[in-house]
């Protein structure tokens, strides 16, 4: 029975000292690492618009292989969606399109269409988080023509 009382008596817990250090330790390791996790939503927001694009783009090209051409400037990415009624008419749209709908960019813009285009047979691009164009860092333009 002596010895179950000693293992007892030197089983205690943390004092308060241990527990401060611990909690400034923990406090320290937060500040570094949540200023890094605050560009994360950004990085995923672009991602998301490059993932878009590529997915327009695979929409373009079934378009442009049974069209033989891409949409017109005016006739915009809509005619991946329904049959344009107006500029060079697409003999043989596909029944139900070629997208359900045309996504809006991860910041609420619309994705800019131009055809011919500038870079290309067609230029697709979104004007970033301040949906003006150019910018730097979170307000870049996210271009299909620099898309890897």
């Amino acid at each position: 029975m002596k010895k179950s009382a000693i293992i007892r008596h030197n089983q205690r817990g943390f004092t308060l000292i241990e527990v401060m250090v611990v909690v400034v330790i923990l406090g320290i390791l937060a500040g570094i690492v949540v200023p890094k996790l605050l560009d994360r939503p950004e990085e995923a927001r672009r991602t998301k618009a490059e993932l878009q694009i590529k997915g327009i783009e695979d929409a373009l090209a079934l378009y442009k292989l049974d069209n033989g051409l891409f949409p017109s400037t005016e006739q915009g990415l809509q005619a991946l969606v329904e049959k344009p009624e107006s500029g060079r008419i697409p003999i043989k749209y596909r029944e139900g399109g070629y997208m359900k709908k045309i996504p809006s960019d991860p910041w609420g813009g619309n994705y800019i269409f131009l055809s011919p285009g500038i870079n290309g047979d067609y230029d697709l691009l979104s004007y970033g988080a301040d949906g003006e164009p150019g910018g730097e860092g979170k307000d870049a333009d996210v271009k299909s023509w620099e898309i890897e």
